[in-house]
């Protein structure tokens, strides 16, 4: 797997894997055969600042995940998830009711959806 540090879940006999912002843009790139000044100079953006969010040491504003969205032309809502993901996993990582406190906020928000309709 090289340097890639993905989580494997399994869920009903599928693997998923659980990537972090950071290994998803740059599987992005990648893909495209860009380097990352290539990339950084098509967002206008600092070539270190780039490699630092493809290495997980600073994190992207949303902001730059919709540039990211809109510059590689993926589904803003994938890169979406794969961001809000890692901003709830690293609020509650750490805390031994984390789990808990996510499945709280799940139904938190299925309650505030109702209410909206």
């Amino acid at each position: 797997m090289g340097n890639h540090h993905y989580l494997t879940l399994f869920d009903k006999s599928n693997f998923i894997l659980l990537q972090t912002i950071g290994q998803k843009l740059r599987e992005l790139r990648q893909k495209e055969n860009l380097l990352l000044r290539q990339v950084a100079a098509g967002l206008e953006m600092d070539t270190a600042l780039l490699s630092k969010m493809e290495r997980d040491e600073r994190k992207p504003s949303k902001e730059q995940v919709l540039a990211f969205a809109k510059y590689y032309q993926v589904s803003l809502d994938d890169l979406l998830v794969v961001w809000l993901s890692d901003k709830l996993a690293s609020e509650v990582k750490d805390e031994h009711v984390g789990l808990k406190a996510m499945q709280m906020a799940e139904e938190k928000v299925k309650l505030h959806k109702r209410k909206k309709k």
